[in-house]
């Protein structure tokens, strides 16, 4: 939804108050500038439309000079075909509107829904080709630590590990630093009491997205903590967008797919009675 000036002074006075620990304690636009470890603004901020559907919630971003202007969001349910189209055209339509070019697609590539990130990843690559965008992808569990780095006190030695429920004991998970530097890389873990034992002993580490629930207390280390309420939403997307821009890092809108992890498998309808 389009922010009031009420509301955008009301979220510049939050942001104030996030991550006091770290580098970007300030505004949450010096994100992208705190991941590149720089500390002086590199680059006039782009206009990005922002993507994702890469798990239970549909959401659509617009951001502008290092700030969310426009956003839209379903936080359940398995209709994304439906919402996101909608979504898109209230996007375009609030920036057309307003005269603001766009400057390229960002779009959560995965891991997560195989069904969900072939929608995200075709209306991104539809609205890049009809506009002639550049197209960013973002990996879903480094999207999902945002929120966290965004809402959080963490420790300095604090690891982050997302999880995307994969069904039963398996998960989608990796494992980042405070800066989101990758220390492991993503997996399909099926979970047991030594899976993160080697990062557990040695560090904190925080676990979250909809598939940690399920799995602390099979981990059951004293080191091991539970953030709750933490989703990918594209609002949340901007800052690593803006850091893949200052790196120059696009990919081919014409031969792009998803980072699904695993073959999708087909399930057998149930016969009926």
């Amino acid at each position: 939804m389009p922010c009031t000036a009420k509301e955008t002074l009301k979220s510049a006075k939050c942001n104030r108050n996030l991550c006091k620990n770290t580098h970007f304690y300030g505004k949450i636009s010096n994100f992208a500038l705190y991941l590149l470890g720089k500390k002086d603004n590199f680059h006039e901020m782009s206009c990005i439309l922002n993507i994702d559907t890469s798990t239970d919630a549909c959401s659509v971003a617009v951001s502008q000079d290092g700030a969310c202007i426009f956003h839209k969001e379903q936080l359940e349910g398995h209709n994304h075909a439906e919402r996101l189209g909608s979504f898109v055209d209230e996007a375009l339509s609030f920036t057309d509107n307003h005269a603001i070019p766009f400057d390229a697609v960002a779009v959560s590539c995965g891991p997560g829904s195989y069904t969900g990130l072939r929608i995200g990843v075709s209306m991104a690559k539809g609205v890049c080709y009809g506009r002639d965008l550049r197209l960013i992808s973002i990996p879903t569990l480094e999207l999902l630590c945002v929120p966290v780095l965004l809402s959080e006190e963490l420790e300095d030695d604090a690891l982050l590990c997302p999880m995307i429920d994969a069904r039963r004991m398996e998960v989608y998970s990796a494992i980042y630093d405070r800066a989101l530097r990758e220390v492991r890389g993503t997996q399909a873990d099926v979970v047991d009491g030594l899976t993160y034992k080697e990062w557990l002993d040695q560090h904190p580490v925080y676990f979250f997205g909809n598939g940690a629930a399920k799995c602390m207390e099979t981990i059951n280390h004293p080191n091991a903590h539970l953030l709750s309420g933490k989703k990918p939403l594209a609002k949340y997307m901007f800052p690593l967008a803006e850091k893949r821009i200052a790196l120059g890092q696009y990919e081919d809108v014409a031969y792009f797919t998803p980072f699904y992890l695993k073959d999708f498998v087909a399930k057998t309808p149930k016969k009926l009675l």
